[in-house]
């Protein structure tokens, strides 16, 4: 059966306890206790988008985070003092206590997503290395592996999913053309319009490409519009782009 019950995380930076407020702050008597209680905060307010409430209507008041904490309440209330002059924590009109930058710091997960992704991750690994070398590599550790990177990873692995659907599809590759490359045609698609538009291919693409840009338009098939847009054209007898002949014969007048 599987879990899927959000977790939520602490992204901390390397420097995290580097930054002037946190320096500041553990500076003080009692500052390595505060530091701690930022911590736990933090982490209490992490389901609630950094508010600190119990639910929906109960903001923390000093002595619920005293308790949940394991500290003094006097701790706490000077601590929440210095949280609040060094910008950490902000005050809400609801009388609930916000955790400043919390944004920065909130990752979220769930198990079975993360399973999902350490088996595609590893099958990617274990693709793109040589046999011999996959087969003496340690299994994955997801949990040593920084959020960031496993966002990046995992959007390459996604990339890499569509391309080999596309390619299984009978599906290829499309090429941005035009003057603000903005149509895609597949190799065949320009081929074929090669073939159908002798020497106006090149100007139906342009028009097509200087019409999104300018409109925003957008169309599900390019090719088929470049088709549409030349037989709209031949059906009108749009004359060909040129000098007009204005030369006229013996015994004609202008």
């Amino acid at each position: 059966m599987s879990d899927n019950r959000k977790y939520y995380y602490l992204k901390l930076k390397e420097s995290y306890f580097d930054e002037d407020a946190i320096v500041l702050l553990e500076s003080m008597q009692d500052g390595m206790l505060y530091s701690n209680i930022l911590l736990k905060l933090y982490l209490k307010s992490l389901k609630n988008g950094g508010k600190l409430q119990l639910d929906e209507n109960i903001p923390y008041t000093a002595q619920m985070i005293a308790t949940i904490t394991r500290q003094q309440v006097g701790t706490v209330e000077r601590a929440l003092q210095i949280f609040m002059k060094l910008g950490l924590v902000e005050p809400l009109q609801n009388g609930a206590l916000y955790m400043s930058n919390i944004e920065l710091l909130i990752g979220q997960s769930s198990t079975e997503g993360e399973r999902k992704r350490r088996a595609r991750r590893a099958l990617q690994e274990q693709k793109a290395l040589p046999e011999a070398v996959a087969d003496k590599r340690p299994p994955y550790r997801a949990d040593i592996c920084p959020p960031e990177i496993e966002i990046e990873k995992e959007i390459d692995i996604e990339l890499e999913i569509k391309r080999e659907g596309e390619i299984k599809s009978g599906q290829t590759a499309r090429t941005p053309l035009g003057r603000y490359e903005n149509v895609f045609l597949s190799e065949k698609e320009l081929a074929e319009l090669q073939t159908e538009l002798p020497g106006k291919w090149e100007y139906y693409i342009d028009r097509l490409s200087g019409y999104i840009a300018s409109t925003g338009k957008k169309y599900k098939n390019h090719a088929a519009t470049i088709r549409r847009w030349a037989a709209d054209d031949k059906a009108k007898g749009k004359p060909k782009k040129g000098i007009p002949d204005y030369s006229c014969k013996e015994g004609e007048s202008l």
